[in-house]
């Protein structure tokens, strides 16, 4: 199990981290070096659809491979409409029969392994504890 701590550092600046000491600069949009809120949750997204993916497709295609994950909402709304992610690798050396295999395989395993994306799908209660 993963905790992660959001301590704030100063006026609109927090900063995240986890048990293992990594962290990061959290703070509203527009704050100079740091994610905001919804920007790590399109991180979490991403980076669970490529940590994923990773060994599926780096050994069929090699190593470049990279995630989007991206901001759907109206214009001021504060909740998000879908969080579309999108991953990029070469696919020229393969013919169309070994890239309909990879599809299948990379969908399969992000599907059945990304706690992310599968949560988002589920869409789990958030209960907020206050003092």
């Amino acid at each position: 199990m993963s905790n992660v701590e959001v301590r704030r550092v100063g006026q609109h600046d927090f900063v995240a981290t986890n048990d293992r000491g990594a962290s990061v600069r959290v703070g509203r949009s527009g704050a100079e070096g740091a994610f905001t809120p919804v920007e790590l949750l399109l991180a979490a997204a991403a980076g669970c659809a490529i940590v994923t993916a990773e060994t599926l497709v780096t050994r069929r295609v090699g190593g470049e491979l990279t995630a989007r994950a991206d901001d759907v909402r109206p214009a001021g709304a504060h909740e998000l409409d879908e969080v579309p992610v999108t991953l990029d690798y070469d696919v020229s050396r393969l013919d169309e029969q070994q890239r309909a295999a990879l599809e299948v395989a990379v969908r399969r395993a992000i599907d059945q392994l990304c706690t992310v994306t599968r949560t988002l799908k589920k869409t789990p209660p958030t209960p907020l504890h206050l003092p």
